[in-house]
């Protein structure tokens, strides 16, 4: 035979405020949840895309160079001074909305290579990158063409140039 041990289990009143102790609490019912792109908002600065439009257009063989010739001096002098280095965005100039991109390049390009099909290359280069890295629209790519560079135009720097 089984004997009681005076110990009897209590039901809560519900009218009764609650200690909290020894309650268990009820997991939240589910529900539809939101998708991880809606819990949250991300901005890309318009140097990223500049960059990322920098580097793709290099990569396209006869590209010789990016900017104007005022942009591509400045930038050569920028690159002279100790510490300075290239930028990757030079001549390049970008509108980033929240969905969408619209990009601007001014190139030089290699004498001797077909531009039409250079910048049919940059084109589909730099929007294949820049909708893979930042997950935006290109709407448009423009491509000014400033200037051909010729091969006798390479001037080998001497030695009086060079800094000690």
């Amino acid at each position: 035979m089984v004997e009681p041990n005076g110990s009897t289990l209590q039901k809560s009143d519900p009218d009764e405020p609650s200690s909290g102790v020894g309650t268990m609490l009820q997991p939240a019912q589910p529900g539809p949840q939101e998708p991880p792109e809606t819990r949250g908002r991300t901005t890309i600065a318009d140097g990223v895309v500049e960059k990322t439009s920098g580097i793709a257009t290099r990569e396209v063989p006869g590209i010789h160079a990016l900017g104007g010739g005022f942009t591509r001096t400045m930038g050569a002098v920028r690159d002279r001074v100790p510490g300075g280095h290239a930028s990757a965005g030079r001549g390049v100039k970008v509108e980033v909305g929240e969905k969408q991109t619209a990009i601007d390049l001014q190139v030089v390009v290699e004498y001797g290579i077909s531009i039409r099909q250079v910048a049919a290359e940059v084109r589909e280069n730099v929007i294949a990158a820049v909708e893979r890295m930042t997950g935006l629209e290109v709407i448009e790519v423009n491509i000014a063409v400033n200037d051909v560079h010729l091969p006798d135009e390479d001037t080998p720097q001497t030695s009086e140039d060079r800094v000690l």
